[in-house]
């Protein structure tokens, strides 16, 4: 019977060091800005509880070639989820709109064949006006929740073998919450969107998603 348990172990153990070099990575195209930052930490929970590993732009250091590094992050990335909520103008002078969520989402339809991606949106009937070219593309409405992004993450990624419960992404989510600040700090960084502090939120998000998500 040890023997049997020992042998049960190692394959499970097994199984799971492969699902961990398995792990898909997503191309998250969000806002950066403050407002947008509990959204933020609601789509690094939920990928993480997911099984699935974040990348995004933030990952890349300031320099040439910005626009052939983005294509290699999404080129990399088995599925990508772009938030198209920020369509408004912004309050500073001059007053713009934002266009690097719905350019990277052109991106990737043309870079990424035979890829799946999802566009999330915070108004319903908002895209059919802002990008009507996706008309036909049942975006995911947040609402610009918490609960609406996580909500919207499961139903995108219902096939992937990890199926976190609501209740359980939440505590992640408010655990990160939680350890923001420290994380700021460790990072030397005042905003989360900073390569050092994305890289850590992922980090503390996946170890907190080992324990919590079974």
């Amino acid at each position: 019977m040890a023997r049997n348990g020992c042998s049960w172990w190692k394959e499970r153990s097994e199984r799971v060091a492969k699902a961990k070099r398995r792990r898909a990575e997503v191309f998250l195209n969000i806002p950066y800005d403050k407002k947008f930052e509990r959204l933020f930490i609601a789509y690094v929970a939920g990928l993480t509880a997911l099984g699935l590993v974040p990348r995004a732009t933030l990952e890349i250091p300031d320099s040439s070639r910005r626009l052939d590094k983005i294509l290699g992050i999404i080129r990399r990335c088995k599925y990508s989820v772009h938030d198209l909520s920020r369509v408004e103008l912004d309050r500073h002078k001059p007053r713009t709109p934002r266009f690097n969520m719905p350019f990277e989402l052109g991106l990737t339809v043309a870079a990424a064949a035979r890829k799946s991606w999802y566009v999330f949106e915070a108004v319903d009937h908002r895209l059919e006006k802002s990008l009507n070219d996706l008309n036909g593309t049942d975006p995911k409405i947040h609402s610009g929740t918490v609960e609406g992004v996580l909500s919207g993450l499961c139903d995108s990624f219902v096939r992937e073998v990890r199926r976190p419960t609501m209740s359980q992404m939440m505590k992640i989510y408010r655990s990160l919450r939680r350890q923001q600040v420290e994380i700021l700090k460790q990072a030397g960084a005042n905003s989360l969107y900073r390569p050092r502090a994305f890289r850590d939120i992922c980090v503390a998000a996946s170890a907190l998603a080992s324990k919590i998500v079974i």
